[in-house]
């Protein structure tokens, strides 16, 4: 018997599914394959499906975690590309958590909260 898996993916809730593509885009996912209710986003080995699907509880409690190598670029992309500012999203800076990582909060257009960061030694 074979349990090895190969990939976990979780499907995001999108309000308004090309808004949510095009925020996701220019933070610096692919869309490798998209069609009108699903899409396929990439960065490296890192996916999640894109689904136009909306309820306001549960967008608003659902969160994702993605670790980088260097959370530094990926906030400069935030910054220099004005995300919050052009979607009208909050975005806080880069911070040490006691866990032992660094990392910044991003909420996207539908109020999915993503904490991007690296890991850092702890104290």
């Amino acid at each position: 018997m074979n349990l090895d898996t190969v990939e976990i993916k979780a499907f995001v809730p999108a309000r308004d599914f090309e808004l949510s593509k095009r925020f996701y885009e220019d933070l610096g996912f692919t869309v490798a394959w998209s069609s009108d209710d699903l899409a396929y986003l990439h960065a490296g080995p890192s996916s999640f499906l894109l689904q136009r699907f909306y309820q306001q509880e549960h967008a608003a409690n659902f969160m994702m975690h993605l670790l980088v190598a260097d959370v530094e670029a990926w906030w400069k992309q935030v910054v220099d590309r004005q995300l919050a500012e052009r979607y009208g999203v909050k975005a806080q800076a880069p911070e040490d958590r006691p866990w032992g990582v660094r990392d910044f909060v991003l909420v996207d257009p539908t109020g999915v909260l993503w904490r991007i960061g690296q890991n850092i030694e702890s104290n």
